[in-house]
C-alpha cells in the first residue's frame, strides 16, 4: 500500500474538505481525489461521502481513519529514526496533554537539552486518553499526564506535582481569602469534562463534600487559555493549575483567591512502555526526568 494515500486520507477525514487538504499540500483537488479513490479500490470500501458540505466517514471510513493515524506517524518516526543514524542528534517524540505541554514541557525539555545536547524534542499536545494510546502504538516514545495512566500496559513513574488556585482578575469583587463553599456564590468557570484533569478536580470536590450542582458553572470551556480569558474579563471565577496563571498573576491580570478548604494537588506522570527502554536516548531521557522531577517543571 502506498502510504502517500493513507496521508492524503487522513488530512481530509481530519479537515472533513479535499479542497482544504489540496490547498495545504499544493496539489490539485481532482489529483487528490484520484489518490483517495484509489485507496478506497485498493481496500475494496467506500470510505468518504463527499457533498457541496464537505466530506464526511462512512463507516469503512472511520476504521480505516481510526489506524491511519498511527501508520502514518509511524512511518515518519520510521524515517526520522534512519535519519538519526548518519546523524549526531536523536529525536524523542514526547505526547502531553495541553496544559503541560503549554506550560511546564518547554522549561523542562530546555534543562533537559542542556545535559543532553545530542537530544532533539518533538512536543506534541493530546488530550490525556489520546497520549496513553499514542504511547501505546509508537505514535511517540513517551508521555506526560495529570494522573497514573488508566491503560495497565503503560509503565509510568511520578515526576512531579502541581498546584491547583482559584482565580479572579484584579477587579473582581472578592475577598482573597474566603471558603470553598463561599465561592457558591460567584460564578465559576470549569473544562469540559473530556479533559482527565477536570474531571479530577469534580473527583475531589465531590470528595469534600461539594456535589457539583452545588456551585453555579456558568461555562463550560475547552482550554486553561479560554478560561483564563474570561476570568481577565471580570465574568468569574476559575480552578487552574498555578504555573497556567503565574504570569497573569505577577503582571496583575489575575489575582488568586486563597480557599482555606481546598488544597488540591495534580501530581504528573511520565509515560512509556517497557520495551522502550532498550533505545538508549530514550531510557536516557526518562532517567533523567526522574532523577530531576519537579525540580524542573518552572
Amino acid at each position: 500500500m502506498n502510504i502517500e494515500y493513507l496521508k492524503y486520507f487522513y488530512e481530509v477525514a481530519t479537515a472533513k474538505s479535499i479542497s482544504k487538504v489540496a490547498v495545504n499540500f499544493h496539489i490539485s483537488q481532482p489529483a487528490l481525489s484520484q489518490q483517495i479513490q484509489r485507496l478506497e479500490e485498493m481496500l475494496g470500501y467506500k470510505l468518504l461521502n463527499r457533498s457541496n458540505k464537505g466530506v464526511e466517514l462512512t463507516e469503512a471510513g472511520q476504521i480505516v481513519e481510526k489506524y491511519a493515524r498511527t501508520l502514518v506517524k509511524g512511518y515518519g518516526n520510521m524515517l526520522e529514526d534512519l535519519k538519526a543514524i548518519s546523524s549526531n542528534h536523536a529525536t524523542i517524540r514526547i505526547n502531553s496533554n495541553v496544559t503541560l505541554a503549554t506550560y511546564a514541557l518547554p522549561c523542562t525539555l530546555y534543562t533537559v537539552q542542556q545535559n543532553f545536547p545530542e537530544l532533539l524534542f518533538n512536543l506534541a499536545s493530546a488530550f490525556s486518553n489520546q497520549v496513553e494510546q499514542n504511547v501505546l502504538n509508537d505514535v511517540c516514545d513517551v508521555g506526560f499526564i495529570y494522573g497514573k495512566p488508566e491503560d495497565k500496559d503503560l509503565s509510568y513513574a511520578k515526576v512531579g506535582a502541581e498546584q491547583l488556585i482559584v482565580v479572579a482578575s484584579e477587579g473582581f469583587n472578592i475577598r482573597q481569602d474566603v471558603c470553598l463553599k463561599d465561592l457558591i456564590s460567584y460564578p465559576l468557570f470549569m473544562l469540559n469534562n473530556i479533559h482527565r484533569e477536570q474531571k479530577q478536580i469534580n473527583r475531589y470536590l465531590m470528595d469534600l463534600g461539594y456535589n457539583l450542582d452545588h456551585f453555579n458553572i456558568s461555562l463550560s470551556l475547552d482550554s486553561i487559555e479560554s478560561l483564563k480569558s474570561a476570568v481577565i474579563k471580570g465574568y468569574g471565577l476559575a480552578i487552574v493549575p498555578y504555573i497556567s496563571a503565574k504570569k497573569e498573576i505577577y503582571t496583575k491580570q489575575l489575582k488568586q483567591i486563597y480557599i482555606g478548604d481546598f488544597d488540591m494537588k495534580q501530581d504528573i506522570y511520565i509515560l512509556y512502555k517497557k520495551e522502550k527502554l532498550h533505545n538508549s536516548s530514550v531510557k536516557a531521557f526518562i532517567q533523567y526526568i526522574k532523577k530531576i522531577g519537579e525540580q524542573s517543571f518552572c
